[in-house]
Formats: C-alpha cells, structure tokens, sequence
C-alpha cells in the first residue's frame, strides 16, 4: 500500500509517446519525494553565496534552450526479483525528453565568488521531510568542475511555459547528462563547500556498491507495436512488414549503435538511427521487422560512443538504482 501511494503521486511515461521527439509536459515522469512546495514567486529569492536574485533577475540574464532527457535512477526498480527497498515501484517509464530553458550557472558562480576554495557546490531545494528516518530538506551537490560545465542550466522554463510546480517552479536544476536525483527542484539556495558533501540524498541513497550514481547509461525503449490487453498490457500486431520505432539516450556519450531482437535476444539486427535532437537528448531510431506469426519477444539495446553497450541483464543494489537492462516486449502476431 505505501508503495501504491507512492505511484499515485507519481508518474511514468507512456511508451507509446515515444513516437514524438519531445515529451508534452503532462506526460514527462515525474518524482517528487516530499510535498509539492507553496511558493509565491514574486517574493521567491535565489540565495547565491552572499547574494540573492530574484527570478525577474534571472531571465533577464542570458537565456539558453536545452532538449534535455532525464531518467530517474530508479528506472525499472519494480522488476527486480528478490529483496529490494521499498520505493517508487518504477517499471521501465521513468524517462522523458523537454526543451528547458533557463540561465547557465557557471557565470553565476564566479561573479558571485563561489568559485574561490570550493570543493563542491550545494544546491537546496524547497521540499522538506523525513527519508530513512532523518528530516531534511532536499539537497544535492555536485564537484565544482562539474557544476561548472556550460550545459548547467538554472531553468525556469519547460517546453515554452513556466515550470509547472511539479517540475519545480520557479526554478530548477539542470545537469543534462545526470540521472534526475541530481536535477534539483524549488531551487532556493546555492553554496560552495570545501569538503565533500554529506547530506542525506548525497550519502545515504542513490549509490550501488557505494559509489554513487551519476551520469546516466545507454538505454533504449521501444514503441510496442500492436495493440495491447487492458491489463496486462500483451500486445497483438498484424504479421507481415511493419516499422518499429524507438529512443536511446545515454549520459556516457553519443548514441552510435541500436539493436533489436525479436527472439528474446538470440539474435540482433541493426536499426537505423534518426539524426540527434541534441547532445543531450535521445535519439530516434527506426527498424523494418517482418512479423510472423507465433510469439515474438521484442527487445533493443543501446550502444554509444565511449563504448557503453547495454546489457541483456539487470545492474543493481538493494535500493534497486541504475537497472538499463533491456526492455521485454511480447507480441502474438
């Protein structure tokens, strides 16, 4: 029941939506670990070091448009057999791609001073409560070479409009790249530390084997052709040649390779890939299957540029973070 709850509130991505390169706002994943902050903006502060700005302040400062995919690091932790922390019961959903606009906060940094002796840069959101039986406010922080990558963004915009509060108005982290633990939301403080951060959401969750997560893996989903069961979401499909199509992404480098299976694995066969969306956007790719009829189990696997190849199985620890295993499909044609 705790775990019904938290699907209730929370959200994945329709799958058959990844037939459109952005995903629409009501649609894209969405993880909110505490309560949805009240925040009025007209009296909302940024605080930077010893400064504040407000989100006027903000948008009239150099404006960036970004596509961006963000997967949570939890994606699939529902399918992991055996013993697991009770969560967000994510199956393989948890993704989306927008265009978020916003500000880059390196400049920010240095004109503050931010930069001088830091080890890593803090950032704090406006959502407060108790995880793991510790109260606290929702904090991240990232080393201060990663914070000062161009791609940062402090965003206020999402696909055109203002972050709905759902996404974190007025303003939000974003580390393209990263899995979404790391995109902080409500943003209302940012601080530079000498030492590495010890806050819970730092230290406590999103590690596997200790080591904690970061930049996303390749991944690759599919659009499940046919029609499906209500529940159990089976799918049927004509025989004969049809298109299947797909998104892959990883934070490890340019998606260079997909593959599909329509044999559960035995067998691969190259698909096509679209042109990018963005360095840091997914990219689409399509593939010509001839359907016969019987079962078929579909899967696809992403490959990228640093050599990162998707696996056939599950990477996981007992939180159940950072499963990229392929996505199963079953199909009677």
């Amino acid at each position: 029941m705790d775990e019904l709850g938290l699907a209730a509130r929370n959200h994945g991505f329709p799958l058959e939506m990844l037939r459109e390169p952005l995903t629409p706002t009501g649609l894209h994943y969405l993880l909110i670990h505490f309560d949805i902050p009240a925040i009025d903006a007209a009296t909302w502060r940024l605080q930077v070091g010893g400064s504040a700005f407000t989100l006027a302040e903000l948008q009239a400062r150099k404006r960036v448009t970004l596509p961006v995919t963000l997967e949570c690091a939890g994606n699939g932790r529902a399918l992991l057999e055996g013993e697991r922390a009770e969560s967000q019961p994510w199956l393989i959903e948890a993704v989306g791609t927008a265009e978020w606009t916003g500000t880059p906060l390196a400049p920010l940094l240095r004109e503050t001073g931010l930069v001088d002796g830091a080890a890593e840069i803090v950032f704090t959101g406006a959502d407060h409560g108790v995880q793991g039986g510790v109260e606290h406010v929702y904090q991240r922080s990232l080393s201060l070479e990663d914070a000062l990558r161009d791609e940062v963004l402090l965003a206020y915009e999402m696909n055109g409009e203002p972050l709905p509060a759902q996404h974190g108005f007025p303003l939000r982290l974003v580390v393209p790249g990263w899995y979404g633990m790391t995109h902080v939301k409500w943003l209302q403080r940012i601080e530079a530390v000498p030492e590495p951060f010890t806050g819970w959401q730092q230290t406590e969750a999103y590690l596997i084997d200790d080591v904690p997560v970061q930049r996303m893996l390749p991944r690759s989903l599919l659009v499940p052709p046919g029609i499906p069961d209500f529940l159990t979401r089976e799918r049927f499909a004509d025989s004969g040649r049809q298109t299947i199509t797909g998104r892959a992404w990883s934070g490890q480098g340019e998606i260079t390779r997909v593959e599909v299976s329509d044999d559960g694995g035995a067998t691969w066969a190259d698909a096509e890939l679209d042109a990018p969306l963005g360095e840091f956007a997914w990219r689409g790719w399509r593939f010509a299957w001839d359907a016969t009829a019987g079962e078929h189990e579909l899967c696809c696997r992403a490959g990228d540029s640093a050599g990162n190849v998707q696996p056939l199985t599950a990477t996981w620890n007992h939180g159940g973070y950072c499963n990229n295993a392929v996505q199963w499909v079953r199909v009677k044609v």
